[in-house]
């Protein structure tokens, strides 16, 4: 089985998927973490099949999300935690250059430029889940890079498209 998950809603209506934030339940503008309940038949039923999970638009999917949805897939599972993902196959589609994450740092995010001039601080516990998810990306073992820009046949809008991404 495979489920298909995106930022926004109208990504996840593009892919016919839902929202990576309804999915695990949290509500708009909630400040209030989801908790994982053993037993919690709701979230275990929705990943008990499931093989792929794509998600698409990577751009706007920040490392603290990225580490909330693995921890809870690992959980739904009943998985070792350092399993990636609970063992689900991860299928990440989307461009870094477009939109960034609201209130959350890009999967791109490099912390061993950062990590140099806060060496002496500890880490938050948000810190320290936006590391992990970072070490998830970094395990990638496949990347298909597509070259062929499909979006425009237009010359002159392709042409202001390459100066953009430049």
């Amino acid at each position: 089985m495979m489920r298909k998950l995106a930022p926004t809603g109208i990504a996840a209506a593009e892919i016919d998927g839902m929202t990576i934030h309804s999915f695990l339940g949290e509500q708009h503008n909630s400040r209030k973490p989801h908790t994982i309940k053993a037993g919690d038949s709701k979230l275990e039923k929705a990943w008990r099949l499931v093989e792929y999970l794509i998600i698409d638009e990577m751009s706007m999917v920040g490392l603290t999300l990225l580490a909330k949805l693995n921890r809870i897939i690992s959980a739904a599972k009943h998985v070792d935690p350092q399993i990636p993902f609970g063992g689900v196959n991860v299928i990440i589609f989307g461009d870094y250059l477009q939109y960034r994450p609201v209130y959350d740092v890009p999967l791109h995010t490099d912390f061993s430029l950062s990590s140099r001039k806060k060496s002496s601080k500890l880490l938050t516990e948000k810190e320290i889940q936006q590391r992990v998810a970072r070490s998830l990306i970094l395990q990638i073992n496949c990347v298909v890079k597509l070259t062929q820009q499909m979006r425009t046949e237009d010359l002159q809008c392709l042409q202001l498209l390459e100066r953009l991404r430049q």
